[in-house]
């Protein structure tokens, strides 16, 4: 009798990645852009949560914008017929002419970009949507003002569908040049006399500098529940629900004497008589090694009255383990479930008790650790 692989699984770790959440989160970006189209920024396997996960929760937005063309790919073989756009345009001349059998929109933000397009426009083809890419003071991708405008005359000659595209450095910080209004000042000038539909804001512009809309919205991280800032508290009333819940177990309890000292390099000493709960969760899971003392852990049934309750990290973590502080736990056992990120523990505070942000954590998430789309 054969076995089946969910049966082999019996290491209590597991994601769960919420659908509805997706949903509930990219309606409240309808909200706050009612008047803009939405494309949402499934990158990097989604942010850690997989694309099967956001295609189901993510399926009513209006275009997906990814990087690479075998992404684009698997959305059409999963049914997917609207709009995909490659963020970062083509890596490579000849992966032209699949763009267009996957019916892509492109960015372009460089000359060789720009000359491909010429090259293959020449030839009487069809011609693609574009996403013209400005560099308005971020200094990473895109052309400079002047340029701008003379790829924009080029493209446009020869029948491109030209759309202006900016990306803000700051738009999660207040004062930091350049600004969003400097990047938008300097945007708006190298486009005048230039009529095509714009796409300007990310997650931080829609939620904070909502008149740098534009037709097209690009929401990427808040989408899946976390903040642009990397500062939970900056989100506490934004109606957004966390999708990726990361839980584990108490797998062993230590009971510790004052002096004991905790983990490798004996980072933590008791201060004195404790309990010590062993979770199955560490390094090797996509847990920061880095994370320090007092990082919040929830442990379900753990408080006296039966109900869940905070529990800070202790000592360092390792490739399969960390350690927690069970003094204001009582009921806290072996096999009780604890919750390292989601809904109780915002990823946006582990990560700042880490020296990182959300986002790195979510894309971090380790193959080994089993996925439970709901």
């Amino acid at each position: 009798m054969g076995v089946s692989a969910n049966s082999l699984i019996n290491r209590p770790i597991l994601a769960s990645i919420h659908t509805e959440a997706f949903r509930h989160n990219l309606n409240r970006v309808r909200e706050l852009a009612p008047e803009s189209k939405i494309w949402s920024v499934i990158k990097a396997r989604s942010y850690g949560h997989g694309f099967e996960a956001a295609f189901k929760g993510l399926e009513s937005t209006d275009g997906f914008a990814l990087l690479d063309i075998q992404d684009a790919s698997w959305l059409r073989g999963k049914g997917w017929e609207g709009r995909i756009l490659l963020l970062e345009g083509l890596f490579h001349q000849n992966e032209v002419t699949l763009a267009l059998e996957l019916s892509c929109d492109l960015v372009v933000h460089c000359e060789t970009q720009v000359q491909w397009l010429e090259d293959y426009q020449t030839k009487g083809r069809k011609p693609f949507n574009i996403f013209l890419k400005m560099n308005s003071g971020m200094n990473r991708l895109g052309l400079n003002p002047d340029a701008y405008r003379v790829a924009f005359h080029r493209l446009h000659t020869l029948g491109y569908h030209l759309h202006h595209m900016t990306h803000f450095a700051n738009a999660d910080q207040i004062d930091q040049s350049p600004t969003v209004g400097e990047q938008q000042e300097c945007f708006e000038t190298a486009i005048a006399g230039l009529e095509a539909p714009t796409s300007l804001a990310n997650s931080a512009a829609i939620m904070w500098h909502r008149n740098t809309l534009g037709d097209w919205v690009r929401p990427g991280i808040m989408l899946y529940g976390a903040s642009p800032t990397g500062q939970f508290n900056d989100i506490a009333h934004s109606h957004l629900q966390a999708v990726m819940h990361l839980h584990s177990e108490i797998i062993d309890i230590q009971e510790l004497r004052k002096g004991d000292r905790v983990g490798y390099g004996g980072c933590y000493e008791a201060p004195e008589p404790m309990r010590i709960g062993v979770i199955a969760c560490g390094y090797a899971d996509g847990y920061p090694r880095q994370a320090s003392d007092g990082t919040p852990v929830w442990v379900e049934g753990g408080a006296a009255n039966g109900s869940g309750l905070i529990c800070p990290l202790v000592g360092r973590v390792s490739m399969d383990m960390m350690t927690i502080d069970l003094r204001k736990a009582p009921q806290a056992r072996i096999g009780s479930r604890v919750e390292l990120w989601g809904s109780q523990v915002p990823v946006d505070d582990v990560a700042q008790k880490s020296g990182t942000i959300g986002y790195e954590l979510l894309c971090a998430l380790a193959p080994r650790v089993p996925v439970d789309i709901k």
